[in-house]
Parts: C-alpha cells; structure tokens; sequence
C-alpha cells in the first residue's frame, strides 16, 4: 500500500430484522452476500478492507480473506454508528487518503464502479466526496470520502449514512453515473429477485 491510499470501509454490523436475520451470510451463487462486497472491494484494488461486524461472532467463521474486522458494539444506534467505527479504524494509517463506503447488503457492486469512484477522485482531489449514481434506482452508492470529510461522520445519526450529509453539503459533492443497478437486499424477496436476475444475465466487471 502506497501513501495516498484508498481503503474501504464496508458496514456489515446490522441485523437485518427484515430479512429475518443472517442477511449477510445469505449464499448468492457460492458465496456469502457480504463476501460479494468483500470481492468487489478487493478487486478494485482498495487496500486495506475494513469489515465492520456486529458482537458476538456472528460473521467471525465466513471467508473474507484478509480484511481488518472491528466490532460495532452497539449495532442497534444504526449505520451511521458503523460508518464511525469504520473511519476511526483508519484515521491513525497515514497513508489512507480516502476511504469507499459501501453497504454490505449491496451484493452487486461492481469492481468497475468503484474503480469510476478512484478515477474521478484522482481528477478532482480537492472533492470531498465522490458517489456514484446508479441509472436504475437505489439510493447513491458507493460513496468515496476523503480524510478532509471524515470529521463529518460525527454529524451522522440513526440507520442512515452519509446521504443526509450529502444533501446538507451539495458543494461537497460530486456525483458520477454509472450503468445498471445496486439494490440493496433487504427482504427474502430481495434476494429471490436477485439470484433470478443473476442467473438471468452474464456476469459483468
């Protein structure tokens, strides 16, 4: 890892009370759905890969290869508090420059929109934030914040990310659109919807 880093961050420490529970160890194909992210992360060439994981050993036995795992002890103040944890995990390497966010229960995140995400940031280094917009649906992600941002962590509140900052600071922003969709997989059918698309189509980068 070179100095100027870009690390991801991916938030896998909720309980997925409407999926029922054990949402991010759902196999998709023959992989876990936290480990399609993971994937995704590491193909992309980010370094390192921060997992941030509910206690009690929920997700200690799945294969991520090598990622830094920090506990959420408090999973119920909701994703922003993962966000958080995520970030700070970071803030003492530094040779982390920025760090991509991105939801554990977007499975089909392509290692191509998070390589758009490095890209225009190394256009725009004075950007706080770069996001992608999907053309189909979901809200932007994944999201890319540089170290200069990460202060703005502690604005966030509740089971949302950093949308409502990126709303509040639209100067702070800049938005990239990208082919195809990221849902996120909230319900049984959201993942029945899934795997019926996925095996529908050919993979795609």
């Amino acid at each position: 890892m070179g100095a100027d880093a870009t690390a991801a961050v991916v938030l896998a420490a909720g309980a997925g009370s409407r999926f029922g529970g054990g949402k991010l160890r759902a196999e998709i194909g023959d992989r876990p759905m936290l480990a399609h992210v993971v994937d995704a992360a590491r193909a992309a060439g980010v370094e390192p890969i921060v997992v941030v994981v509910p206690p009690g050993g929920a997700l200690d036995d799945l294969d991520l290869g090598a990622v830094r795992r920090v506990v959420n002890p408090n999973p119920a103040e909701g994703l922003s508090s993962s966000v958080r944890l995520g970030l700070r995990a970071l803030a003492g390497d530094p040779a982390v420059e920025a760090a991509v966010i991105l939801p554990g229960d977007q499975p089909l995140v392509r290692p191509a929109v998070i390589g758009d995400l490095l890209a225009a940031a190394a256009e725009t280094p004075a950007t706080p934030f770069v996001v992608a917009r999907h053309r189909i649906g979901a809200s932007p992600n994944p999201v890319l914040a540089r170290r200069s941002a990460w202060r703005l962590a502690d604005e966030l509140t509740g089971d949302r990310g950093f949308g409502p900052v990126l709303g509040a600071h639209p100067e702070l922003v800049r938005y990239i659109d990208v082919e195809g969709e990221n849902p996120d997989i909230a319900t049984p059918s959201d993942l029945e919807r899934l795997r019926r698309s996925r095996d529908s189509r050919p993979d795609v980068s």
